[in-house]
Formats: structure tokens, C-alpha cells, sequence
């Protein structure tokens, strides 16, 4: 059904036929990064976190950020604290290793992290695990309406360069 959800979602821009399914899982970061054949920084993971209320935030990053508490609290006035996956499947309507911001069952407020940036294209999931979708960072803040870039993880490659070359 989550998959299904997706491809409905990519119709209104003529993408539907873009979504990948692979025959292994692709559920997590390294599991989608070997069945597409990138580096697992190239994975777009969607984390879902407690908004105000009843709402999740979504956040997608680069496979290899981690978020970071100090400045997920800046950003957004509020402690990250993530959904259980129970929580995830009834707020977004895809199951962990699935979960993506299109195709949502409830609308949500969708940010995309900088630590994509460098990335020419990225591969978020679908909706299942075992599915992926190559987009660029503009395609990725397009179709998923998200509100805002924003900078909220850490350990990622490009913010250590940083830190090495300031020093």
C-alpha cells in the first residue's frame, strides 16, 4: 500500500516509472546503498521526530549524518525526540526501512538537512524496503513540499573538511 501511495504521489509530475524495487531489502542505509551500488552517503533517510502536538517533523539527511540534538533544539525549539515505529507507520503511513517524505498519510512539515548538498543526486526510499527513487536535491525539496532547509546533523564527510580547514 506505502509503495502505492508513492508512485501516486510522483504521477503529478510524470515520475511514477522512476521508482526503483530491487529483490533485496534496501531498509537501511547500507542495505539500499549496496542494492543500488553508491556510497551509503548518498542514501536520503527520512527520520521522523515529535513535533508540536500530535504532528511529526520530518528531517531527511545524508546516510552518513547523525543528528544532532544542540542543533535540532535551535532549529526547531524542541527536544528531538524520535517516533516509535508504530508512531512512524500511523503518522507518515510507510513502515521503518520505507519511510520517505511523499506519498504521506497525514501532512507533515518536511525539512531537508544541508549534509545533502553535496551530492549531485540522492536515492530516498519509496514507501517500501525495497525501493528508491535517484533524485537531486531541488527534485527532493520539490516533491516532497518541504518547508525549509535546515542544518541539524553532524559526522557527516564536508562538515569535518570544514572543521580540518578552519583550523
Amino acid at each position: 500500500m506505502s509503495i502505492e501511495s508513492v508512485r501516486a504521489h510522483f504521477k503529478q509530475w510524470d515520475r511514477e516509472q522512476d521508482i526503483m524495487e530491487f529483490e533485496v531489502s534496501s531498509a537501511t542505509v547500507e542495505l539500499a546503498a549496496a542494492a543500488i551500488g553508491v556510497e551509503p552517503a548518498r542514501i536520503a533517510k527520512t527520520l521522523s521526530f515529535r513535533g508540536e502536538g500530535d504532528t511529526a517533523i520530518l528531517v531527511v539527511a545524508a546516510g552518513d549524518a547523525k543528528i544532532d540534538n544542540k542543533k535540532f533544539r535551535h532549529s526547531f525549539g524542541l527536544k528531538a525526540r524520535m517516533l516509535t515505529p508504530d508512531e512512524v507507520l500511523e503518522q507518515t503511513g510507510h513502515a521503518i526501512g520505507g519511510v520517505c517524505p511523499f506519498g504521506l498519510k497525514n501532512k507533515l512539515d518536511v525539512y531537508l538537512d544541508v549534509s545533502m548538498k553535496r551530492f549531485d543526486t540522492l536515492f530516498p526510499a519509496c514507501g517500501s524496503t525495497n525501493s528508491a527513487i535517484e533524485l537531486t536535491c531541488e527534485e527532493i525539496a520539490l516533491y516532497s513540499f518541504a518547508k525549509d532547509w535546515v542544518d541539524v546533523c553532524k559526522g557527516w564527510a564536508d562538515e569535518e573538511e570544514l572543521k580540518e580547514n578552519a583550523g
